[in-house]
């Protein structure tokens, strides 16, 4: 258990790493999204979005390394996926490039869950 955690906080953290490359601009977030951000102001927000992301990758990083900020880590990580998935579900049709985002947040949602189960599953006592 004691490496599961960690693992699994940073197979999450990596993954929430990937859309930092947004903030390089347009072509970035069109290879990632599979879409064209030819209003700059839509540019701007989704370049923050990356920034936002990023900040939750380093959070399941320090995660990892540092177990006092697991709880907050869990929480920020699962609603980050979880708040995609619904958007992405209640939305539906989406392009190919969302689709891989969608099953990239489905294998942060079920590391996060795992490590949280694992972190606070009451583990059996010893018996002498």
């Amino acid at each position: 258990m004691q490496r599961l955690i960690p693992a699994m906080l940073i197979v999450a953290a990596l993954i929430h790493l990937i859309p930092v490359t947004g903030v390089l601009g347009e072509s970035s977030l069109a290879q990632l999204y599979g879409v064209r951000l030819h209003d700059r102001n839509l540019l701007i927000l989704m370049q923050h979005r990356a920034v936002m992301f990023g900040l939750v990758g380093l959070l399941l990083i320090a995660a990892a390394l540092i177990p006092a900020y697991r709880p907050l880590a869990y929480f920020a990580g699962l609603v980050s996926v979880t708040s995609f998935l619904m958007l992405a579900w209640w939305a539906g049709d989406y392009n190919f490039s969302i689709g891989r985002v969608v099953s990239a947040d489905l294998v942060v949602a079920a590391c996060l869950l795992v490590a949280l189960a694992a972190d606070y599953w009451p583990t059996p006592s010893p018996t002498a």
